[in-house]
């Protein structure tokens, strides 16, 4: 087994279930030592329990910039430093135009873009030179998917950010990149699927692989884009979707 990031601080926020959490065993298999966050305690604490190899879990909102604090207190007491970033937590939510209220877009908006926002920025005191952030975007920022647009927006803006970010921390020597999953076979997904009939048989239609993905799959990208041999990738979308965006 490679020991890639031995001695290396890892952060993955929405890490006790789906892809985070199969993200997070492959880090810790691999040498990190690995922080999680999830909102849910009894979940967290199994999720370190399967993480093993030392995992911590603290209990949080990324829609919290309080709980984002005492994440990176913890770290800064424990560890003082953050070798890699997986903002990973993020809603999905299916919703027509004509019915979006206020509510759904604070929301939506609260986790994926201003979530993903604060937990980067708070890591940076503690980052230096040679570290990396993997933003969690989604096929759907490349696609118009309907009945869920402020999903769709809200992905299309990671990718945005991260464009943005390898400007702004060149000058650091930390890289940013995006992972772009598409079906991705996980609890989260697989409720929604069920929820609606006949979509899940569209969705693989069109996927020219002719599956929906694992969670090992993405994990094994998230931790390429993480890793030195991806040292000379900066501000990429990488679309780990069975070739639905592409074909």
């Amino acid at each position: 087994m490679n020991k890639r990031f031995e001695n290396k601080v890892v952060v993955i926020t929405g890490g006790s279930d789906g892809i985070g959490l199969v993200t997070a065993r492959h880090f810790a298999a691999e040498g990190a030592q690995v922080y999680i966050t999830g909102r849910r305690q009894p979940l967290l604490d199994e999720a370190v329990t399967a993480i093993g190899h030392g995992a911590i879990g603290v209990q949080g909102d990324v829609a919290s910039s309080a709980d984002l604090d005492r994440l990176y207190a913890r770290i800064q007491h424990d560890h003082g430093k953050v070798d890699v970033v997986f903002a990973n937590a993020g809603i999905h939510e299916s919703m027509p135009l004509e019915t979006i209220d206020e509510a759904h877009v604070d929301r939506m908006l609260g986790v994926n873009l201003k979530g993903l926002i604060f937990t980067v920025q708070k890591a940076l005191p503690l980052m230096a030179a040679g570290g990396a952030v993997v933003l969690m975007g989604s096929s759907a920022g490349s696609k118009g998917i309907p009945d869920q647009s402020l999903y769709n927006a809200s992905k299309a803006a990671v990718r945005s950010l991260a464009r943005s970010w390898t400007v702004d921390l060149k000058e650091r020597g930390i890289r940013v990149n995006t992972i772009a999953p598409g079906g991705t076979e996980t609890r989260l997904i697989r409720g929604f699927l069920d929820a609606q009939p006949g979509f899940e048989d569209t969705l693989v239609q069109a996927v020219p692989l002719g599956r929906l993905g694992q969670p090992d799959e993405i994990a094994r990208a998230v931790l390429f884009l993480a890793s030195t041999e991806s040292s000379y990738v900066a501000g990429a979308e990488l679309l780990v979707d069975g070739g639905y965006v592409a074909v």
